[in-house]
């Protein structure tokens, strides 16, 4: 039987986000997969090999193989020229929230916080630059993008995220700047570095945070982190409020206690 000729890839490096991985330990075919599955998006619903390669950086050859792969373990369909993604992929996020301790062990918090204030709580964490919601409790009113479960949004948009952002050392609030243009979303949204630098030091001094209107129109978030029995940050707790008449002085005393008392009583379990 003739074998098989390998397909050149263009050579990638090692992912550099919280890593240190040796090489040897990399396996560039399991990120490539990774990657492409991450090419499907709202506007990238269906994607070709070509168009998969060209959004992931590899060739289509390379593409279609990893395609063709992840096809064959169910997490990719195919019609023989185009790909598309299949409700398989969802596993592998809710293997996420079945294991993680913070996300099972906030959701009776999460339930306090909600019925004390009659508003949406919920609880995030960054991945990478990006807030992800991973659990919530409250209201159905509005379910908007930072309430669905596994919903990200850019973390300067919100109270949660502007928080862990700030609690980011000097050097790493700069490279974040300087990779992550402030886009507006609303006509709320901090644009300005100098302004968002001046939010950072308040929320650093005052101890929680509140974003208005950045992400959508008429809410507000007020935020506190949630650091683990360690006192290392792991997340953020926000509630979120429709703005209606309440200023934010009243809504701040009216929510913070709370939220700071449940974050102390989730760090003893954390």
């Amino acid at each position: 039987m003739r074998r098989a000729t390998p397909v050149a890839e263009t050579p990638s490096p090692p992912p550099k986000l919280g890593s240190s991985l040796a090489r040897h330990d990399w396996i560039a075919g399991l990120e490539h997969g990774l990657a492409l599955m991450e090419c499907f998006d709202e506007a990238h619903s269906r994607l070709t090999a070509t168009e998969a390669g060209t959004r992931s950086g590899m060739t289509r050859t390379a593409a279609r193989r990893h395609l063709l792969t992840l096809a064959h373990c169910g997490y990719v369909a195919t019609d023989g020229k185009a790909f598309w993604l299949t409700p398989r992929v969802l596993r592998l996020g809710q293997r996420f929230l079945d294991s993680s301790r913070l996300a099972r062990v906030a959701q009776p918090f999460l339930a306090r916080v909600s019925a004390g204030t009659q508003e949406i709580a919920y609880v995030s964490m960054l991945d990478g630059d990006d807030l992800v919601c991973i659990a919530r409790n409250g209201p159905n009113r509005a379910m908007n993008t930072g309430f669905v479960l596994g919903a990200r949004c850019p973390a300067q948009l919100t109270a949660a995220g502007m928080l862990m952002l700030a609690q980011r050392s000097p050097a790493e609030i700069d490279a974040w700047f300087a990779r992550a243009p402030l886009k507006a979303y609303t006509s709320f949204s901090i644009q300005s570095p100098e302004r968002m630098r001046l939010e950072f030091e308040r929320i650093r001094r005052e101890g929680y945070a509140v974003s208005e209107q950045q992400l959508e129109l008429n809410f507000r978030g007020i935020a506190v982190g949630l650091v683990d029995s360690h006192g290392e940050p792991i997340g953020g707790l926000t509630v979120s409020i429709p703005m209606a008449q309440e200023s934010t002085e009243k809504a701040v005393a009216r929510v913070l206690p709370l939220l700071r008392e449940t974050a102390a009583a989730l760090r003893g379990m954390m």
